[in-house]
């Protein structure tokens, strides 16, 4: 009988999250996480389809502003394809920073009422959108047999590549869900971050057009090496490693960081949110 009895603590000072009550949690997690892919596309007349339109369509505007008016160099490569293996991560990274920020304020009720790891609110956000970049994948494939390019070994590098992804979008992911809940301003203020800080990545230039002095602080953005390291791993050209590094040792501190935060704010959820 007592095996059977949960006593609830609060948590107190700087703690990494607790895997092994996470792991009890699994099937509360693959239900929201579930939940989370349904709720994106109820009701929608093209359903999963958006997955697509949306990179696509990006992707033409800016071969049309970027690789054809203001004829921004990409190494050689179709700026279509150049532009399309950046936005490819980038959409994912980004679309989970907005989903995990407001994970706990959609989810107030629950966190007033019921008891469960926290952490499985921004956890399942940020693996619903998971499906979201495996058809975006579908367009990579259409577009390398377009342009006849057949990728190099550099394939085998990328479960790696999406590893860094991963740990930047969770780290970051849980310090905005942490934040959103005390203060507001994050959630008003994060769709005009994420647009700045599209052009603080390598997606509409090449991280090569930096100026080398710059370079050495620009490569510590996680995701210069995720991006480069995609276009180098799909148009079998060299690995950046030099870029890939940096990027995802900060990557790893911010992702130990962000769950180290979301435990100490994690006490204060239920009174707030």
């Amino acid at each position: 009988m007592k095996d059977n009895i949960k006593i609830i603590q609060p948590t107190s000072g700087w703690q990494l999250i607790d895997f092994k009550e996470l792991w009890r949690y699994k099937d509360l997690l693959y239900f929201l996480t579930l939940r989370g892919i349904k709720a994106r596309y109820a009701q929608s007349v093209l359903g999963v389809a958006w997955a697509i339109i949306q990179p696509l369509f990006t992707t033409v505007v800016f071969t049309v502003v970027f690789g054809n008016l203001a004829d921004v160099d990409s190494n050689g490569i179709p700026y279509a394809l150049f532009s399309y293996l950046a936005l490819w991560p980038w959409n994912y990274f980004s679309g989970t920073l907005t989903e995990s920020a407001n994970s706990l304020i959609q989810n107030a009720n629950m966190i007033t009422k019921v008891y469960f790891p926290r952490m499985v609110l921004p956890l399942s956000s940020i693996l619903s959108k998971l499906l979201d970049f495996l058809i975006a994948f579908v367009v990579v494939i259409g577009m390398m047999i377009y342009y006849q390019i057949i990728p190099g070994w550099g394939l085998l590098v990328l479960p790696l590549l999406i590893i860094q992804l991963l740990m930047c979008s969770l780290g970051v992911g849980m310090m905005l869900s942490a934040m959103a809940v005390k203060y507001r301003d994050v959630k008003h203020a994060l769709t005009f971050v994420v647009q700045l800080l599209l052009y603080a990545a390598p997606v509409v230039y090449s991280t090569t057009a930096v100026p080398e002095f710059y370079q050495k602080f620009y490569i510590l953005n996680p995701m210069v090496g995720v991006i480069e390291g995609f276009r180098a791993a799909f148009l079998d050209r060299p690995m950046p490693w030099e870029w890939i590094w940096p990027g995802s040792i900060v990557a790893l501190v911010l992702f130990i960081f962000g769950m180290m935060y979301f435990r100490r704010m994690e006490r204060i959820f239920a009174d707030v949110a």
